[in-house]
């Protein structure tokens, strides 16, 4: 379910978005072209899941040469989203990083994942990796050069195609 407040913020909506940023609950909150996008806190197996991914994926991307990320803020003041994880050529730097090699996105349920695949392609990265543990299935994206990215069956950057990474994952109960 979404919420639209359309026109200038009202003082209570700006009371909210400095609550949840002094607490601490706004990490995955974005900015979409200065459009406020407020994400609720996940669902523990996304955690699990995010983590999971994690362990599977670090040896191969060590491999690579590249470097592992948890959430951070990809794009700019203003505009920007907040992927669970990515992984990137050099060390990270600052508050804001411009690309990644690869973005790890976690679905879940009302989320905007497949939304900002327009925006991972202008800002130049490489490989997307959705995780739907709704689905218990792992989708790997390429970059394409016409401005989308397409559902690829190969081993990417990594070295692991998603029905390997999907095999290896310890899936959490859909019921939970």
């Amino acid at each position: 379910m979404k919420t639209v407040v359309l026109g200038p913020r009202p003082a209570e909506l700006e009371q909210l978005i400095e609550r949840r940023h002094a607490l601490g609950i706004d990490t995955y909150d974005e900015e979409w072209e200065g459009e406020y996008h407020m994400a609720p806190a996940a669902h523990s197996a996304h955690g699990y899941l995010d983590n999971v991914v994690a362990e599977l994926l670090g040896p191969m991307a060590r491999a690579a040469g590249l470097v592992g990320i948890g959430p951070f803020n990809l794009g700019g003041p203003g505009d920007y989203r907040v992927p669970d994880r990515g992984y990137l050529r050099d060390h990270p730097r600052g508050v804001w990083l411009a690309t990644a090699a690869i973005v790890v996105d976690i679905v879940s349920p009302d989320d905007e994942t497949f939304e900002k695949f327009g925006f991972y392609w202008r800002h130049q990265v490489d490989e997307l990796i959705t995780v739907d543990p709704a689905m218990r299935a792992v989708m790997l994206w390429d970059r394409q050069p016409d401005g989308n990215y397409s559902q690829s069956t190969g081993a990417g950057l990594l070295g692991m195609t998603a029905a390997d990474l999907a095999a290896a994952i310890d899936w959490p109960d859909p019921s939970d």
